[in-house]
């Protein structure tokens, strides 16, 4: 009974520091949940639109040493165009006076567009570099009226809240000069919408995860791509990246859970009565460093 007595206290110490411990735990899970209830700092940011690069796959199902690449992909002689300095200097000037002429337009007309052009400007995106080649892009090309109306229903209800809770007075204050609301007539009238999915990940056969390394860069210089080829073909496009409406987008075209939409675009011939902002864009000297 003397031990015992003289071991209480050491008991009574172990069991506060216990308590202690798994109350600080508990505190430290409920903080954690507590800051993950509360709203963002930026809450118009969207989760689709985040770049998940950097985020590795799931240890079980990203370790596989194959990716399904080709181990040993043949290499073939290249030869490419080769210009005089003043043939150079003539095409870049020339493509820069066409790609200058570029702007975003939001009155398209309905007047209808050859297929053929929008298949050609697609697969012109489609030459664009990719992280190891993986090509994780997905462009769904809408042209039924009643899904592009639905497509139309889906933004509107997401912009206008957008607009009036999410982006702040700042950025509305920031687009009161180039005339834009939550209302996307475009979305109706343009005889094609193209939607640029993202794929963040591939499937290997056996149905386990394939890397697709930067696909977020990928997919965005390809859309450059696009844009550059639809300017070539006389088309005309505005570049809409409609918040927190990829989920809802995605399960309306039946896109599978690794497409996360990255772009929508509109495109057309430009109304009669289309009008644009007068903007100017930076000189040389203001975007360019020579070292």
């Amino acid at each position: 009974m003397a031990l015992f007595s003289s071991l209480t206290p050491v008991f009574i110490a172990i069991i506060c520091v216990l308590i202690g411990v798994i109350m600080k735990k508990t505190n430290g899970e409920k903080g954690k949940r507590d800051t993950k209830s509360q709203h963002p700092s930026r809450p118009w940011v969207d989760e689709d639109l985040k770049d998940g690069t950097d985020h590795p796959l799931e240890e079980e199902e990203g370790d596989e040493e194959w990716q399904g690449l080709e181990e040993n992909v043949a290499h073939v002689p290249f030869t490419g165009e080769r210009y005089s300095e003043a043939e150079m200097i003539k095409r870049s000037q020339t493509f820069y006076e066409l790609l200058n002429k570029r702007r975003s337009v939001r009155f398209l007309s309905d007047e209808p567009v050859p297929r053929e052009v929008i298949d050609n400007v697609i697969r012109t995106a489609g030459t664009s570099p990719s992280g190891a080649h993986t090509e994780p892009w997905t462009f769904v090309v809408v042209q039924d009226p009643h899904l592009k109306h639905k497509i139309r229903e889906i933004v509107e209800e997401e912009e206008e809240i957008n607009y009036k809770k999410r982006m702040g007075d700042r950025w509305v204050n920031d687009l009161k000069r180039l005339r834009t609301n939550w209302i996307k007539e475009y979305l109706d009238t343009a005889p094609y919408l193209i939607l640029i999915f993202k794929q963040v990940y591939g499937r290997l056969p056996n149905g386990k995860k394939k890397t697709h390394y930067y696909n977020e860069i990928s997919v965005s210089i390809a859309c450059g791509i696009l844009l550059a080829a639809l300017q070539n073909a006389g088309l005309y496009t505005v570049t809409s990246t409609p918040l927190n409406c990829g989920p809802q987008l995605r399960e309306l075209l039946q896109r599978p859970a690794n497409e996360k939409l990255l772009l929508l675009l509109p495109v057309g011939y430009p109304k009669k009565d289309a009008t644009v902002p007068a903007l100017t864009r930076k000189p040389l000297e203001d975007i360019m460093v020579v070292m």
